[in-house]
């Protein structure tokens, strides 16, 4: 709070870039961890943005109606205000910059956001997620696969998690040995065992090559690997950088593995270019975003300009590969870049969400990102800028992951659990610092900051209210959804993604994308086939109160029967007044009734006759005379039964 000189500035407004006749007035509060924007109007709307969130503050000239201040956002939303007070503006401005940009870990709004949660619940929700019944769904460990406790306290690579599994043929001398020859000691592991072809994609960091050196232990290490899938008699390593910068690497000690040294093994590039790149690259992007009308020739020479989609196309086709070596071969895979925490990510993520259905469900791909991205070491808190340091190592690794997953949902609409509502909630809260499963850069980190006693997890609260990323199209049984994912990669398959990256789009609180409409429209379905139901089941208890009814009525037919003692076919009709009928106490009305031996009449258990009968009552009813004479013509009353 030492920031903020001014907490609260009145008649701000609020300005909508795109309709500024929609602005609202209203008052801005500076809190040690939001600003808040109160609209002056009846209903007082609450804008509420994390400071952690905003990635730059911008104060423009002056105007004569006041001072703007333009606030951008790292999940690509941009916020402009107008304040009275140029003075106010530049309190502001000086204190969000501050704000926005912590020095510590303890700065960070997960350790004072404060759920109503008791803590053995936000125990629990920190084991929601268990990686080690996740390798145990894949089969592992198995006869050829095990976990080793070699990186127990983190004692072989400090950026990997302490349970590793690798080949049970390797020794601990094999695999400190591969460590020690591989960059930040991150040796080959595994990242996904497929059960079918027995194949497995393991990752690591480039060798330590240089020209000419060698490693019998890494050599081993990646026999080993290859041995564990006897089905083969060969691996790939895929280097997921493009040649030129791994030889330059080459050049400074590093490099990538030499296919002399290592036999056995098919070296491939794929051509990922650095952090560096892509960086650059969507920041060009996002200025095609914010384009207010562009015409079709700028945004298509911005979008050609950023290079963006030819980099997702990259990293797809990665994953394309591995998934295809994997599956239709049945070879394991050795995946890695520089440092096996970014492009590797990428591709062996890609590459199980291509083989693995599981990981297309809203739980199966929490579990995904908890292994490959998590566990694994990705740099979150430099990459996504948790704190102020160097600019250089700030890079969009994870949003392109989330776009490739985008780019297959749009090619394949039935296969994946969730929607495009799941994938931008993820990403701001890459960005957001409120839960504290994405701070630091390594489990070994986390657990230094006691993250799981001080924190809470995302991935509970997200599965809570999962009815808000369902996807509509989605089925379990549909044939997009079982086995294989095999997306077409050419360019013009590739589409801008509109909800991530246009402000227009982002900014639009009445947008309802295709998704949107089709939950609308199935949710109204399921409402109107509960009320089919509600009918049905109403309809049914008003046809077994109707047969309980039928049912009385046919006794007391029977019954009638029995005590007039019918034998033989006769009609007649006693009314209630005849003194005799009540002198003898018959009942007050007699219906026609039939022997059942004579072959021309009904059945009297049929329950159809019995309710004709039962109609026929109230109509002979209201023609009953009287004065009754026993004395009838019987064929006058035969013909009155038979119009009945």
């Amino acid at each position: 709070m030492e920031h903020i000189r001014t907490p609260k500035v009145e008649n701000v407004r609020l300005i909508d870039r795109w309709i500024p006749r929609r602005s609202m007035v209203g008052t801005l509060y500076l809190s040690s961890t939001h600003t808040i924007f109160v609209e002056n109007s009846d209903a007082h709307k609450e804008t509420w943005l994390l400071h952690s969130l905003i990635s730059s503050v911008d104060r423009p000239p002056a105007t004569p109606t006041g001072s703007p201040l333009i606030l951008h956002c790292k999940n690509f939303q941009v916020f402009q205000f107008l304040l009275p007070l140029e003075r106010d503006c530049v309190d502001v401005q000086e204190a969000l910059t501050h704000l926005s940009r912590p020095e510590r870990y303890g700065e960070l709004f997960c350790f004072s956001f404060l759920p109503s949660m008791v803590k053995e619940d936000r125990e629990k929700a920190w084991s929601f997620l268990d990686l080690r019944a996740e390798f145990s769904r894949m089969g592992i460990p198995s006869n050829l696969w095990h976990i080793t406790p070699a990186n127990h306290e983190y004692r072989v690579c400090d950026t990997y998690p302490s349970e590793l599994f690798v080949p049970k043929s390797v020794s601990p001398a094999v695999i400190v040995g591969s460590a020690k020859f591989r960059s930040r000691g991150r040796l080959p592991v595994l990242s996904y065992f497929h059960r079918d072809t027995g194949a497995a994609v393991c990752r690591s960091s480039q060798p330590l090559s240089g020209f000419s050196t060698r490693s019998p232990e890494d050599e081993q290490m990646l026999q080993s690997i290859m041995k564990s899938n006897p089905a083969s008699e060969f691996m790939y390593v895929v280097d997921t950088r493009p040649k030129l910068n791994a030889m330059a690497n080459r050049a400074a000690g590093k490099g990538y593995e030499n296919e002399d040294h290592y036999t056995n093994i098919k070296l491939q590039f794929i051509g990922i270019e650095n952090i560096h790149v892509m960086r650059s690259s969507q920041q060009k992007l996002i200025e095609v975003g914010d384009l207010r009308s562009p015409s079709m020739g700028d945004f298509l020479w911005g979008l050609e300009n950023s290079g963006w989609l030819k980099h997702i196309k990259a990293v797809l086709d990665a994953g394309v590969h591995i998934a295809k070596a994997v599956a239709e071969e049945g070879v394991s895979v050795l995946v890695h870049c520089s440092d096996g925490w970014d492009r590797t990510a990428q591709a062996c993520s890609v590459a199980s969400l291509l083989l693995e259905p599981y990981y297309r469900s809203i739980k199966g791909f929490m579990v995904l990102i908890e292994k490959d991205w998590v566990s694994f070491g990705h740099k979150f808190s430099h990459r996504y800028a948790h704190l102020d340091g160097d600019p250089k190592e700030v890079s969009p690794v994870m949003d392109q992951f989330l776009e490739c997953v985008w780019q297959l949902m749009e090619q394949f609409p039935c296969a994946f659990e969730f929607n495009e509502r799941f994938l931008l909630q993820l990403h701001t809260h890459v960005h957001s610092c409120q839960y504290g499963n994405f701070i630091g850069n390594s489990q070994k980190e986390r657990r230094d900051l006691r993250i799981r006693e001080r924190t809470h997890s995302l991935w509970p609260c997200l599965w809570q209210n999962r009815a808000e990323f369902l996807n509509p199209l989605y089925r379990s049984d549909h044939s997009q959804t079982q086995g294989v994912l095999r997306p077409v990669t050419t360019p013009y398959s590739f589409k801008f993604w509109k909800g991530m990256y246009s402000s227009a789009e982002r900014g639009r609180a009445s947008h309802q994308s295709p998704s949107d409409w089709l939950t609308a429209v199935k949710e109204e379905s399921q409402q109107l086939e509960e009320e089919l139901n509600t009918h049905q089941e109403r309809l049914a208890q008003l046809l077994e109160s109707k047969m309980k009814h039928n049912g009385a009525t046919e006794r007391s037919y029977r019954m009638l029967l029995k005590e007039n003692k019918v034998g033989e076919r006769r009609d007649f009709i006693t009314c209630k007044n005849s003194a005799a009928a009540t002198e003898n106490h018959a009942p007050s009305f007699t219906l026609p009734l039939t022997s059942p031996t004579d072959p021309e009449a009904g059945d009297v258990d049929d329950l159809s006759v019995c309710s004709d009968l039962e109609s026929g009552v109230a109509d002979l009813s209201s023609h009953a005379s009287s004065s009754c004479d026993d004395t009838k013509d019987p064929h006058l009353d035969e013909a009155a039964y038979a119009s009945v």
